[in-house]
């Protein structure tokens, strides 16, 4: 009887432990109102598409680009690339629903066709006829869906560390995906256990997001604390969590021809991404035709965060924009006929 008094006393002990645990890792809500005021920019919009009010931000003038994020990140990721690119192109970064400033669809319509959706559906809003095109990890399996929907408006095309590769080497992809939605990301499996689902709705843990901004880049010292400070308050945001719970509860299904992707394409990859490997990168290059893959050695998931001035100059370069030594000299641009 004594044995059972001590076991039963250590299993309320380890209880009392877990409830106080997650008291502490307990996190609210933070409301639309509050993220708002904190996160928008004076470039900052809300554009209604489709019944979702979609954070936009717009910045330059001249040939369109949209910036298209990837899972658990938001339209702050090109911060960098928008103010080197404004001078030169009108770019449009957007937050998908259930990320960002954007929040959750009640529609729960996540997937990378229902994004690619709305992307073409606020270039038909915005009386955007051609555009050229960038994506990010999931922004980039969006791009490739924009670029074989409607490749008619697609000027260019540009995949950094993009998911959505083709598995086999055929130029159709039009299968049930879930190994590309993260790559490797161990923070993918665990979010979508049942258990741990339900606790993430109310106990996220800070360093989590951490240990995950570590895995995201080759060289961790450049993480910047308000960066991962970023990422963190966005997922709090009210509905985001759900949201995001939602999104990866759904098959990711696309259906991207790789033959119709006939625009000048340039894949930029970081060789020490652990979440989407550099073979992906290889695989894109030679399932599109006439595309040109460049590898940042020392770089991770998110190149344009961490080498931001380096992984751009690529860009503006393979956009006819030619970086200048001389900053009194005028840059040549090249000039996309509609």
């Amino acid at each position: 009887m004594i044995w059972i008094k001590r076991v039963g006393k250590l299993l309320a002990g380890l209880l009392l432990t877990c409830v106080f645990f997650l008291l502490l890792l307990y996190r609210s809500d933070i409301s639309a109102e509050e993220i708002n005021d904190k996160y928008q920019t004076p470039q900052s919009h809300f554009i209604e598409v489709d019944g979702v009010n979609v954070h936009v931000r717009f910045m330059g003038e001249g040939d369109p680009i949209f910036l298209l994020h990837g899972s658990f990140s938001s339209l702050h990721t090109w911060d960098v690339w928008q103010q080197e690119l404004s001078p030169y192109f009108l770019t449009i970064s957007l937050d998908f629903p259930g990320h960002g400033l954007t929040g959750p669809d009640e529609l729960k319509r996540y997937t990378v066709e229902d994004y690619s959706n709305l992307v073409l559906a606020l270039a038909e809003k915005l009386n955007l006829r051609k555009f050229h095109l960038t994506g990010n990890s999931m922004g980039g399996a969006v791009a490739l869906q924009i670029a074989s929907t409607r490749p008619d408006q697609v000027l260019t095309l540009n995949l950094v560390d993009a998911s959505g590769a083709p598995r086999m080497e055929t130029r159709r992809l039009d299968s049930t995906q879930t190994s590309n939605r993260g790559g490797g990301a161990w923070v993918f499996s665990l979010i979508k256990n049942p258990v741990i689902s339900k606790i993430f709705l109310k106990c996220t843990p800070k360093f989590l997001f951490a240990m995950n901004m570590k895995e995201v880049y080759g060289d961790p010292s450049k993480i910047k604390s308000a960066t991962t400070d970023r990422y963190f308050e966005l997922m709090l945001r009210e509905g985001n969590r759900q949201a995001t719970l939602d999104r990866l509860s759904i098959p990711r299904k696309s259906s991207v021809d790789f033959e119709r992707l006939t625009m000048p394409t340039l894949i930029l990859w970081g060789g020490k991404d652990s979440w989407i490997p550099v073979s992906q990168g290889y695989a894109l290059e030679k399932a599109i035709a006439g595309s040109n893959l460049i590898i940042f050695d020392d770089a991770g998931h998110v190149p344009m965060e961490e080498i931001p001035t380096e992984s751009v100059a690529e860009y503006l370069s393979f956009l006819g924009v030619e970086v200048r030594k001389n900053y009194l000299e005028t840059p040549k641009q090249m000039v996309y006929a509609d």
